[in-house]
This record gives C-alpha cells, sequence and structure tokens, in this order.
C-alpha cells in the first residue's frame, strides 16, 4: 500500500512518450528500397505482404500469427497488436502501401498506436481506482478497486474472477465511473431480473435511478430511450440485423462462456455487436468448459484476432491444426494476463478481504403462467377463508396456513427451472454445492432438471441408510450438489461445501441460519457464499419482507440458534398476511 491517493497520475505532456520506437511516426527517404507491398483484403480481414520470398518467410517465422501458404506472401490479421508488429518489421524491411488501402492503413496504424499508448499508460497508473461519489452508491474491497481500474484501462477484455468476487458491481462501478451509457448488458436468461435490479440499486445518474429497458421478443422493435438496455443471450439470433444500429456505448456479456461455440446465430450476431461497440466487456468464472481452445472463441468476440485466426492459434497454442486442445494451458493465461486481455482472482487469492459467510440476494425470472395455474385451484378456499363467517379464529388459522403453503409451493415451482440453471452455473465453475427448498415438488424438479450432476436427496423421504450414503457421496466427492430439505439439515456435517443455495424460503431467520452451518462449521477454511433465489412476486415477495432480506438487518437476523416459540408464532402472523397479499394479487372479491 502507499500513501499516495490511489487515483494520483501525472499524464506525460507528450503522447508520444509511452509509444514504442517503432509506432513512433517514420518517413520513407526518397528512393529508399522496398521489398514488397502491403495490401488490405476485405474478405478476410486481413493485411497481405507480398515480395521477396526472404521476407515474408521471415514473416511467417517471427510472427506466429501470420499465415499464407503461397510463396512470397505472408497474412497478418488485421488486429492492432499484429499492425504494431508489422510497423515493426517495416523498419527494417520496407513496404510499398498500396494506394487504395492507404486510409485504411492510417487508420490501422492510428488505432495500434492509441492501443499502445492506452497499455502503457495501464501500467503507470494506480493499481486501484475509486468509483465516483454520487453515480455509483457501492462499497468496493480493495481488490474490486484493483478490478475497476483494470476495466477502466482496457477497453476490451474479460474479468475471469471466480463466482461469488463481485463481477457484477466492478462492472457496474466502471459503467459510472468512465459515464459509459447508453450500455448494453447480456446475461442468460434466468440472470435478467437480477441485473435490472443490480443497476437501480448501484447507479445513480443525476441523482435518480437509471432507466433500465428489458429487451423482449425476438422481433425487433423501436427502443425507447434508456441508460441501460438487457437483452438476453437467446433473443440475439432475433436482434442480429438491428444490433449494429443500437444506441450504446458499451456491452457487456455476462457469463460469457455462452459463446464459445461459433458457428452459430448467436455467436454471429454478438460477434456483430462487439465490433460496434467502443466498449466489450467479458465476465465469467468459468470462461473455459471441456476444450481450452473455447477461449479462442470467447476471446474473438471480445476483441476479434487477438489470438490470431483460428488456424495460427491451433498450430501453435494447441496440438495442430484444427485440435482444440491447448498444449500448456498455463502459458496462454500468463499471456493473456500479461496483454492485459484477462484478469482473474480466485476467492483463495483474496480470502484476507472475504468475510467468512456473505449473503448474495439474487432475484431471477420465474414462470408467472405455471403460478396462475396453480394458484386457480385455491380459489374456492380463499374466497371462503374471506367471507365464511362460520370459521373459528383456529379453523380460519389452519386455513391461511394451508393457502399460504400452496402459494410457496407454487413459487418455488414457478421458479424451479431458473434456480436449477443458477445452480448448473455453480457447477460448471467447480463449486460444490448445497441446494436447500421445502416442497417435494420442488425437490422432484430439481430431481430431473439436474440429473446429469448425479445430485444426492436428503428430503425427508428417505431411508436412514439413505441419508447417509448421500451425506457420504458429498463429503468423498462422488457427486458436488446435494439437495435437502429446509428443515431437514440439523445435524448435518457438510464442510466440503463452498456455495449454500436457497431455492425456496422459510418464514424464520433461525432455519436458514441452520442450513448455512451445515457448511460454515469447523473444517471450512472458505468465505462461504449463501444465495438466496427469489422470484419476482407470488410468495418470495412476503417472505422477504419477512426475512429482513432487503435490508441491512438481514445479517443481524440471521444468528445461529434453534427456531422460537415467538418465531413459529411470526409464521403463523406471517401466513395470514401472505393469504391477505394474495387476495390483492388476485383480485378476488
Amino acid at each position: 500500500m502507499t500513501d499516495e491517493p490511489q487515483n494520483s497520475w501525472e499524464e506525460p505532456e507528450d503522447e508520444e512518450e509511452l509509444l514504442p520506437l517503432y509506432l513512433r511516426p517514420q518517413e520513407l527517404p526518397p528512393g529508399a528500397r522496398t521489398y514488397g507491398t502491403l495490401s488490405w483484403n476485405r474478405r478476410t480481414r486481413c493485411w497481405v505482404v507480398q515480395g521477396d520470398p526472404s521476407v515474408t518467410e521471415m514473416c511467417k517465422r517471427l510472427f506466429p500469427g501470420t499465415s499464407g501458404s503461397r510463396r512470397g506472401e505472408a497474412r497478418f490479421t488485421g488486429h492492432r497488436r499484429m499492425v504494431a508488429e508489422l510497423c515493426w518489421l517495416m523498419l527494417r524491411f520496407p513496404l510499398q502501401v498500396r494506394m487504395r488501402d492507404l486510409p485504411q492503413w492510417e487508420k490501422a496504424v492510428d488505432e495500434a498506436r492509441r492501443y499502445a499508448i492506452r497499455q502503457e499508460t495501464a501500467l503507470r497508473m494506480p493499481p486501484r481506482t475509486e468509483p465516483p461519489e454520487g453515480v455509483f452508491s457501492g462499497k468496493l474491497m480493495e481488490f474490486q478497486k484493483e478490478g475497476l481500474a483494470f476495466l477502466l484501462n482496457h477497453d476490451r477484455c474479460l474479468l475471469a474472477d471466480e463466482m461469488g468476487l463481485g463481477k457484477t458491481v466492478q462492472t457496474l462501478a466502471c459503467l459510472a465511473t468512465d459515464r459509459l451509457f447508453p450500455a448494453l448488458i447480456i446475461p442468460p436468461p434466468h440472470l435478467t431480473r437480477n441485473w435490472r435490479e443490480e443497476c437501480l440499486r448501484f447507479l445513480r445518474l443525476n441523482g435518480q435511478p437509471p432507466r433500465v429497458h428489458l429487451v423482449t421478443g425476438l422481433k425487433p422493435y423501436a427502443l425507447p430511450e434508456a441508460d441501460i438496455y438487457i437483452m438476453h443471450y437467446l433473443l440475439l439470433r432475433g436482434w442480429k440485423e438491428a444490433l449494429e444500429a443500437l444506441p450504446v456505448r458499451c456491452v457487456v456479456f455476462d457469463e460469457v462462456q455462452e459463446l464459445r461455440h461459433s458457428g452459430t446465430e448467436k455467436y454471429s450476431a454478438a460477434s456483430l455487436l462487439a465490433e460496434h461497440c467502443e466498449r466489450v466487456y467479458g465476465l465469467s468464472g468459468t470462461p473455459i468448459y471441456n476444450r481450452g481452445g473455447e477461449i479462442w472463441n470467447v476471446i474473438n468476440i471480445l476483441d476479434y484476432h487477438f489470438l490470431g485466426d483460428w488456424e495460427s492459434f491451433t498450430r501453435e497454442w494447441c496440438y495442430g491444426y484444427g485440435n482444440a486442445i491447448v498444449a500448456k494451458p498455463d502459458l496462454l493465461g500468463d499471456y493473456l494476463r500479461r496483454e492485459g486481455m484477462m484478469l482473474r482472482r480466485t476467492k483463495e487469492q483474496v480470502l484476507i478481504e472475504l468475510p467468512p459467510k456473505r449473503r448474495l440476494v439474487q432475484e431471477l425470472d420465474w414462470n408467472d403462467r405455471i403460478y396462475a395455474r396453480l394458484m386457480e385451484q385455491m380459489i374456492p378456499k380463499l374466497k371462503r377463508w374471506q367471507g365464511d363467517e362460520a370459521l373459528t379464529p383456529g379453523e380460519k388459522a389452519i386455513l391461511a396456513e394451508e393457502i399460504s403453503q400452496r402459494a410457496r409451493q407454487a413459487t418455488g415451482v414457478a421458479k424451479a427451472p431458473y434456480v436449477c440453471q443458477f445452480v448448473r452455473a455453480l457447477l460448471d465453475g467447480g463449486e460444490k454445492v448445497l441446494l436447500f427448498a421445502h416442497h417435494h415438488e420442488v425437490m422432484d424438479l430439481y430431481k430431473e432438471e439436474l440429473k446429469a450432476y448425479h445430485p444426492g436427496f436428503i428430503t425427508g423421504r428417505e431411508t436412514g441408510a439413505a441419508k447417509e450414503r448421500a451425506v457420504s457421496r458429498f463429503m468423498e466427492g462422488g457427486t458436488d450438489l446435494l439437495c435437502i430439505s429446509l428443515r431437514a439439515a440439523s445435524g448435518l456435517n457438510l464442510q466440503r461445501a463452498s456455495c449454500v443455495v436457497f431455492g425456496e424460503l422459510d418464514w424464520s431467520p433461525a432455519v436458514h441460519s441452520q442450513a448455512e452451518d451445515r457448511a460454515h462449521r469447523i473444517g471450512q477454511k472458505d468465505s462461504l457464499l449463501c444465495y438466496y433465489l427469489v422470484a419476482p412476486a407470488g410468495s418470495d415477495a412476503v417472505m422477504q419482507e419477512a426475512l429482513g432480506l432487503k435490508v441491512s438487518q438481514f445479517v443481524s437476523l440471521m444468528g445461529d440458534r434453534p427456531v422460537s416459540q415467538e418465531e413459529t408464532e411470526a409464521g403463523a402472523h406471517f401466513a395470514r398476511q401472505h393469504v391477505e397479499r394474495i387476495l390483492q394479487q388476485m383480485e378476488i372479491n
């Protein structure tokens, strides 16, 4: 740490001082010998050197990113880094730029110079940046300030922090600091609502929350004026032809591993969009899955041909032409970090800054039609609860509990597919997950949706031996997912877990605390992530208020203690309130 202000840096009087010698303006002396020509191939978007075979052969030896099987020809991808390499080569072997391509060459050299200046500036800037007050309302940890500085200093890059380290908040801090509005955020479908809530929570423009528009449907329409647009990946193909005209300065691809496969309409649309944006950021804790070569597709979206073309990438980084298995992944990772393309921190690296438990409330999408269909069956009971004066207080309380339970079940069912999408992302990122729910019907949906991960189950329906087998299988690494009923967690010791996920909620804070502490026990050395996945409506809205999930008191409520009699009585009170809210929502008279 230094005593100097974190954002202080004296910019050089002349930007040329930041340029390497080979990128500074050069003039070819009259009559100087040239060794060939340089031209631009618009179809392949490559610079083509044609001339003396000794020169083109040297190009192929010196620059792995070059290609060209013809004698006397070498092709350089049009990336600004490769343009800089060409400028270096031309100091020794001057080339004659074809007259028709001279404007394109001058533009390319200018971009290469601006890129070099930005890279050198990033090296000289302080490692941490504070977001501006008034525009960003969050509080960043020190490693998140480093992430913000990285994003501000690199216009096309990948933030690859492990899940739970705050990639979303770092990105929003970047949008706020550089006023990168309008911005377009592209998340998976189940995270669109959460992004909207986070934008409204952390950003302030002219003292007001930002205007956020959720793009809907595959058919393009005239978008309203907004500061932030949110469009999930499944819509990209429908909007492909309209993306170039969108009035956005910055695009953020959340969970950018969604673009690890090229050749799809989704990938093509994302590529077109990224090409026309000033800033392009990718976020992912798991940018590579089965094959290391998938990183080429991801990086190609962020910064076209940063890793050269596919042929040269597989030749130099993988096991041969067209092979997608990276020979030395560590070297490739080091290269991406060194060149300012990727920043990745793991929980282990920043553990000293993290609290023992981190609780995150994440709003997911849900299927409101399924919820409405399931709740239709309760209309007669709702009418009876509201209008039957013959009901005793005890009978009315029992009926209220039944209606409330059915609404909670309907909410759990309606959001179950989106909960499973979220859990898949955790598991694919290497997390060990405890997934809690309440209703058997919801657990059955989890079992079907997540069967590829061979989960274990403790739901109260298993024998004692089956319960022990499920615990042993999770603790010994036979599965990374254990699904547990909220009120069946007592006595379990599951410290292998790195994440606790609540797919359903309980009225009692102590129930959640007990569930969390199945993982947060002696032997748990990591910072435990506890995700509370909530639907935008249904029973979750009422239960969030009851639990204090929207306010800071949530942490103090979550004490490690048994459920008290007062809390049991409070649950009955909340059930009555819940029924009253349902009546309002369904407009039953």
